[in-house]
């Protein structure tokens, strides 16, 4: 087996998605090997599929590339095994005579990409990789999100801030109805959750909860995926297969990312949702269907529509009822409850021992700008799990130059000084700028009475925030108001 390893040296730097090349011309081996490393991947090669079998049990190996003609066992068989295992991998298949029937074959299979030799342009090649070890990774991620859902059984959300107390409450709101749901946030939010908490509290939980990925499979393929085709709609199409909306009928179905849909599919969309009917794929017979749908996406709708990349008329079908999902960043006080969380899983899963995270470490937890979300957060817990030597998790453990984000004078102290954790008081002083303690009496002209009910807090504390940021002198200034609460700025 010739094999090339390209890992990663430094610590904290992105892991490099893992390619396994099979094909049995050691020409295409190198020159596919080539433009992959370059690419940023880290590749294996070999020319012996039984060896590609083997290899393909390490859980890291997120896309193999297989040609179809392969001595001893065909790339359709190798495919075909691939998809049995227990650790998700995405198969591209590659060949020198390409034919419909073959390809209809292989993603009937499960493969991700069917591509034809010679490669004349190799950008294609690369793209496709690059999705299909996009598409692993968010099989992963769902994978985990899936288990953090059922791990909590009376609980599908960690968090008290104000913002996703509203959530909570209009989840609970909106769970009895059928109305379309459209739920908006950044990647990481948990958008699924939020479509899978509405169903289990829906008179539907006890039929299918159906999701899928609309960026994350071809038009063709989305399409045969929800709406399914009868026997002899097309070559290779042995039996009828039932589309995903039909399956889902009596529950949900979930269709995540629905902004990046292609414009012909939202028009089929549009109809199912306007008639209660789908038609599969070469039949001229609709069937009736019940499905709540629930729609989200991270992308801007209003300027997809204005950009004509998304329909008006879906649009107004999908967002009856809309539910926005603030980013990590715009809820801080919920970032220590999280990691605490987080860190009990990874605790059980790693049989270790670790009871805490350092004042420091909550610090930079909190101020990080967390583009990645709740996902993002979970990575760095687990990654500090694994690295912490004692009982306590230390800023060393976190990824270098973590932390640096910083937030302003918008940040809700008096929110963050409710926290349940010991350190809270210490946390929201240090975690944000001063500028917001500093503002507060500027606006209240040095007063402490009128800055501490403007932060909602008593004056005592109040106080007590100022002395320990050096922030305010005792000394009483002339205008005092009755309780000589008159503080200079230090």
């Amino acid at each position: 087996m010739t094999s090339t390893n390209h890992s990663v040296e430094p610590a904290a730097a992105e892991r490099k998605a893992r390619v396994l090349l099979i094909d049995d011309e050691e020409g295409v081996l190198k020159t596919l090997s080539a433009l992959l490393t370059r690419a940023g991947f880290a590749v294996q090669s070999t020319t012996d599929a039984l060896e590609g079998l083997s290899a393909a049990k390490d859980p890291d190996i997120d896309v193999a590339v297989v040609d179809i003609n392969l001595p001893n066992i065909s790339g359709m068989e190798l495919l075909r095994e691939l998809k049995t295992r227990k650790h998700p991998i995405e198969v591209i298949l590659i060949t020198g005579a390409a034919s419909i029937p073959s390809a209809l074959e292989a993603v009937r299979l499960g493969a991700y990409d069917y591509l034809t030799k010679p490669f004349v342009d190799m950008e294609p090649v690369i793209s496709s990789v690059r999705r299909a070890a996009d598409r692993k990774q968010l099989i992963l991620r769902n994978r985990e999100l899936e288990r953090l859902v059922s791990s909590q059984p009376n609980q599908d959300f960690i968090g008290q801030s104000s913002k996703m107390r509203d959530v909570f409450s209009l989840i609970e709101q909106v769970s009895y109805s059928s109305s379309t749901v459209l739920i908006q946030g950044e990647s990481g939010t948990g958008k699924e959750l939020v479509a899978r908490s509405i169903h289990r509290r829906s008179n539907r939980s006890t039929k299918p909860f159906i999701a899928i990925n609309c960026a994350a499979m071809t038009e063709t393929l989305l399409e045969s995926e929800l709406f399914g085709h009868v026997k002899g709609a097309f070559t290779g199409a042995a039996t009828s297969k039932k589309g995903l909306i039909e399956a889902a009928t009596g529950g949900t179905l979930f269709l995540d990312e629905i902004g990046d849909m292609p414009p012909a599919t939202q028009v089929k969309l549009l109809r199912v949702l306007q008639e209660n009917e789908v038609r599969p794929v070469g039949s001229n017979e609709t069937v009736k269907v019940d499905v709540r749908l629930i729609a989200a996406t991270h992308v801007d709708l209003a300027k997809a529509m204005a950009e004509k990349r998304f329909r008006e008329d879906l649009f107004y079908r999908l967002n009856v009822i809309n539910i926005t999902l603030p980013a990590l960043r715009e809820r801080p006080t919920d970032v220590p409850l999280l990691a605490q969380h987080f860190l009990r899983q990874y605790c059980t899963k790693l049989n270790k021992q670790i009871e805490r995270f350092s004042d420091e470490t909550l610090e930079a937890l909190v101020s990080n700008r967390w583009p990645g979300n709740v996902r993002e957060l979970e990575n760095v817990v687990e990654r500090a799990s694994v690295l912490a030597r004692g009982k306590e998790i230390t800023v060393s453990d976190l990824p270098t130059g973590f932390g640096g984000g910083g937030r302003g004078a918008e940040t809700d102290l008096t929110s963050l000084l409710h926290l349940n954790y010991a350190s809270a008081k210490k946390l929201a002083i240090s975690a944000f700028d001063k500028n917001y303690l500093r503002g507060l009496l500027r606006n209240a002209d040095g007063n402490i009475t009128l800055a501490a009910n403007k932060a909602g807090l008593d004056r005592s504390n109040f106080r007590r925030l100022l002395k320990q940021n050096n922030l305010a002198s005792t000394s009483k200034q002339p205008g005092d108001d009755a309780d000589g609460d008159r503080d200079e700025l230090s």
